[in-house]
């Protein structure tokens, strides 16, 4: 148990918790905070919604990745060189952003937009692969539920803290002020020691867009594991599509959904990640991946209770609370399975391939959700929901002979 205690207390841990900030920070300031802002200014909502457009570098990442696995800056190694570089960016970028005049021009605020989720996106491969590999196997899952926090807490002060300061100052001042909290995440690069580099480094750009795939093809299970990663929260993806909808019909408040399922749910969710990644460090990933992923089946069943019960707060209150939790829980086992997969020369390529695999089903099974609930109903539908996360579970009986024993803690 002191071992356990020592490395949740680490300086590698902290410095997980504020990577994870700064990567949420800019996330909803090209998305919810943008958005205010235009609407603000008398933008059509046909523009605003072409803006989400500007959110296809986190999914095209991987296209650039390679530049980072493969060249080394020659300030702070190899990892935090790129790191400072790609956060000073973007704090000039977000800055930048702010300066913009949506009103009178779009076409600059698309721009910065687009400049600020482009150096976003490529500040998450190098903090990605940076945690891979300043962490030990055995303290994946803990690092992960801790960037995860870290990103969550980012997220929301940016959105909910943006939009609060907004009625108070100018929207350009609110992208002043989250360009100097970047500086929150220039200081961990500056102080954070640089991870020990991988033999066999790739030698070429052709060999660090190539072996990546090879490398990762080479594993027994490879197509397993991909389809592993596009099933193992699609039931919970889906169900979390439709709640807002799903509360509204059975009667609660925008108020109280936002107390209870927003700012309640939040640090349910927190305080899942953190249980998570704790016991991830005894039980290992394996262990961790079933328990936590029958955790999310049940608890997306809980919507269906709800949808039975009907009308009721501490209902409500019991759904969210228990979902949250384990849905915090699952996204620690599920962001330190991917780490662990990755191969520490290609780390930055193979984990952004991983991560743009994983948002595949976001867009995708999300999109006929509001068909099913209405031929459904809302039982049928959070039924449905929790028995289409058998499958990905059942994936995992092939895994445990290399994943069984991965980090686990004697």
């Amino acid at each position: 148990m002191n071992d356990t205690v020592k490395v949740v207390l680490s300086g590698r841990m902290l410095v997980a918790l504020l990577m994870g900030f700064s990567s949420g920070l800019p996330l909803l300031l090209t998305g919810s905070v943008l958005q205010a802002w235009m609407t603000d200014e008398g933008v059509d909502l046909g523009t605003i919604g072409l803006f989400a457009l500007v959110g296809l570098p986190y999914t095209l990442k991987f296209l650039w990745a390679p530049v980072v696995d493969r060249y080394a800056l020659p300030l702070l190694g190899r990892r935090r060189g790129w790191l400072l570089l790609t956060q000073l960016c973007l704090m000039l970028a977000i800055a930048a952003l702010g300066w913009t005049h949506p009103a009178q021009h779009v076409l600059p605020v698309a721009l910065a937009a687009l400049l600020v989720t482009f150096f976003s996106a490529s500040q998450d491969i190098v903090i990605d692969a940076y945690r891979r590999e300043a962490l030990a196997d055995r303290e994946l899952g803990l690092g992960a539920s801790l960037y995860v926090n870290g990103y969550r807490i980012g997220m929301l002060l940016a959105s909910g803290g943006g939009l609060i300061l907004a009625d108070f100052i100018p929207f350009p001042q609110v992208y002043q002020l989250m360009a100097i909290v970047m500086l929150i995440g220039i200081g961990t690069t500056l102080f954070a020691p640089e991870p020990v580099a991988a033999q066999g480094l790739p030698a070429s750009l052709g060999e660090a867009v190539i072996h990546p795939f090879v490398d990762f093809f080479k594993h027994q299970h490879a197509w397993l594991i991909l389809l592993f990663i596009l099933l193992f929260k699609v039931g919970d993806i889906m169900a979390s599509n439709m709640t807002i909808p799903f509360y509204l019909d059975i009667g609660f408040s925008k108020s109280e959904i936002g107390a209870v399922v927003k700012l309640f749910g939040f640090w349910a969710t927190l305080a899942g990640g953190l249980l998570g990644g704790i016991v991830m460090l005894r039980a290992g990933i394996y262990r961790s991946l079933w328990g936590f992923g029958i955790l999310q089946a049940v608890s997306t069943a809980g919507f269906a209770l709800l949808a039975l019960t009907g009308y009721s707060l501490p209902m409500l209150a019991a759904v969210i609370a228990f979902e949250n939790l384990s849905g915090g829980m699952g996204t620690a086992a599920f962001v330190a399975f991917m780490a662990s997969l990755t191969n520490r020369r290609f780390t930055a390529t193979q984990y952004a391939l991983l991560t743009s695999l994983m948002g595949i089903p976001r867009v995708i099974v999300a999109a006929p959700t509001g068909y099913m609930a209405e031929g459904l109903g809302w039982v049928g539908f959070f039924v449905f929901c929790t028995l289409i996360a058998i499958p990905g579970l059942l994936l995992l009986t092939r895994f445990r002979g290399w994943l069984g024993e991965a980090g686990r803690a004697d």
